[in-house]
This record gives structure tokens, sequence and C-alpha cells, in this order.
């Protein structure tokens, strides 16, 4: 079974559901030895000399971490902060970690999320799948708080406060832990976190509203380029999207009045340039992908910009969150 026939099942009761219980038992029982194990002291786990903000998700797949992560890195700044992000740096193909990234590093090697995010906030990345060793080199270079992309899970790395991310139409699927369903950890870990934030929907009790406002469109091959997405009203586009949740992507599209011909590729995948031919239609893409597409794309291609936006409880209370940690110095 494929990964999207998989995901298909998280978001259903189906029979295979049920078979894939006994696993998600198993999954749930491991899991939790291993946190207890953390809490413990039975593994070891780093207390960075910074403030260390954990912004990820209990469930798999795209919840909209990283515009997330875009919008608190500008807000830090904006409070006088000096931050720094961390990336797992997932499917990057470097041989050495952890990687610096900047906005022209190559996201074959340091992962496609990196290099979105050094584009987007022009602050220090590092990327690598030890994230302690992303955070001592972070640690280094002057930088007084670290936000860390996903790693909700990671409890090698203690954390300060921990943001996490709940898709606002699919929420947690079926409720189900791995392999049955979407889930990394039980419902119940959102009470533990600082903030939950909903990325769209409805925010229920106790959550923050998150919006991701798409205003944009900018050229793939010269981001000098920069258009209102209104200039493809009505008119017939090729969409790509290779992401956690493509949907998303298309309802905007189809909500400015966008016709598209849609193209759906797995999460992070890695492009070519036959992936890319549109018989002649301008080309459409999230800034995810565009980051992989830059040498490859056609003269025609663009990706949407996009930025989220709260309201100011959550800005309140986010910064009431930073003022503790000040206090605790």
């Amino acid at each position: 079974m494929d990964s999207k026939g998989l995901e298909y099942y998280w978001y259903s009761r189906k029979p295979l559901v049920w078979l894939l219980l006994p696993l998600s038992g198993l999954f749930f029982l491991l899991s939790s030895i291993r946190r207890l194990f953390y809490q413990f002291g039975l593994l070891s786990s780093y207390r960075a000399s910074i403030p260390i903000i954990i912004v990820g998700n209990i469930s798999v797949g795209g919840t909209g971490k990283t515009p997330l992560v875009v919008w608190l890195c500008q807000f830090l700044q904006d409070q006088g902060f000096k931050p720094g992000i961390i990336n797992r740096g997932y499917q990057g193909k470097a041989t050495t970690w952890p990687q610096q990234v900047t906005e022209s590093s190559d996201a074959a090697q340091v992962g496609d999320e990196a290099v979105l995010i050094a584009q987007r906030t022009g602050c220090p990345v590092v990327a690598g799948p030890k994230r302690i060793d992303s955070v001592k080199l972070l640690e280094q270079q002057g930088c007084d708080i670290v936000i860390s992309d996903d790693g909700l899970q990671h409890y090698a790395l203690q954390r300060d406060i921990e943001i996490a991310v709940v898709d606002g139409e699919r929420r947690v699927g079926n409720g189900f832990l791995l392999p049955a369903g979407p889930l990394r950890e039980r419902v119940g870990r959102l009470r533990q976190v600082d903030l939950v934030v909903c990325n769209g929907g409805r925010a229920e009790q106790g959550e923050f509203l998150m919006q991701v406002i798409a205003s944009d469109v900018v050229s793939v091959t010269d981001p000098a380029k920069r258009r209102p997405l209104s200039t493809f009203a009505e008119k017939r586009v090729t969409a790509i999207a290779g992401i956690g949740n493509p949907e998303r992507f298309f309802c905007t599209l189809k909500q400015a009045g966008v016709e598209i011909i849609r193209r759906i590729f797995p999460d992070h995948h890695h492009f070519s340039a036959a992936d890319l031919q549109t018989a002649d239609n301008p080309l459409l893409m999230t800034e995810k992908d565009a980051v992989k597409c830059r040498t490859i794309a056609p003269a025609d291609s663009w990706y949407l910009l996009v930025e989220a936006k709260f309201n100011d409880d959550f800005i309140q209370y986010l910064k009431l969150c930073l003022n503790q940690l000040k206090n605790k110095d």
C-alpha cells in the first residue's frame, strides 16, 4: 500500500483501520516507555543555554507549521530577540551534518523546508537529523533563542515553550495512533503544550486560530517578479503540489477564481524538468516546491506567497510566555 492510500484510511474508520489497531497499541507502548525514560532521566536530554521554542504537531503530514515558524521568527525579531531556527533537513542528501542553510542552499542537500525558512526569514538556519548538534551551532553563532521546526516528540532536546499546530479541517483524523491513524501521540498531549494553534477551519476551546493568507505570486526563476494572485483569476493554470495536504493549496487557488489542472506529487518530492511540463499553461506551485525547482522550472512558473495571521489574543499570550522566560533568567 502506498503512503497516499494509507493516509486515506487515516481519515476514515474502514475495516483495515481496525486490523492495524494492535500495531497502534504496540506503538503507544514503546513511545510511552521512551518518554518515561526521558522524564526519569534514564535517557539523557540536553538543556541549551538559550530558550528553545518547539513548533510541532501530534500528527503525521502537513499541518501548516512552516508559515507559523516564519511568522514567529519575524515576531521574535520585533521583540528584540536574535532567533535561529533548526530543522531536521528531511530527505536532504548531505553527507555531513549539521548544515548551515542559506537562501541559496541546495534543497536536495539540506531539505526543502529549511531552504524556504532561510529564504523567508534571513535568520540563521541549521539543518540536521541530530537537533542537539544544530542547537549547539546556533549557540556559538550568538543566537539568544531557538525555534525548532518540528520536534515535539524529540525529547532528547529540552524545551521552554511548546506550540502544537492542528489542521483545522482534517483535525486528528480517525483519532488513532500510527499506523492505524495519523497520530504520533495521543490527543491528550495537546493539553500539555503551551499553545495550540488551529490552522484554518474553526478553533476549538483553548486553541488559537491561525489564518494563512494568500497574497501574491512570485516568479520561480526570477523572484524579483511579483504579481497579485488575482492576475490568474478565470485563467487556466497547471497547479502542482508536493506537500502534506495539497487540497489546501488547490482550494486557495479555486477560491481566487483560478481554473486549475491538478498535479499531486508525494510530500518532499524531488522534481524533474519533466514533472513541470504544462502544455503551455502557466504553472503555479507552493513555495516549498519552488525552492526545489528554481533551476528547472519553465519561465512562466510562479509560486504562491502566503502569510500567517493571528489575532491579538494569541500575540498577548505569546508575549506572556516570553516574559516568563525572561523572569526565569
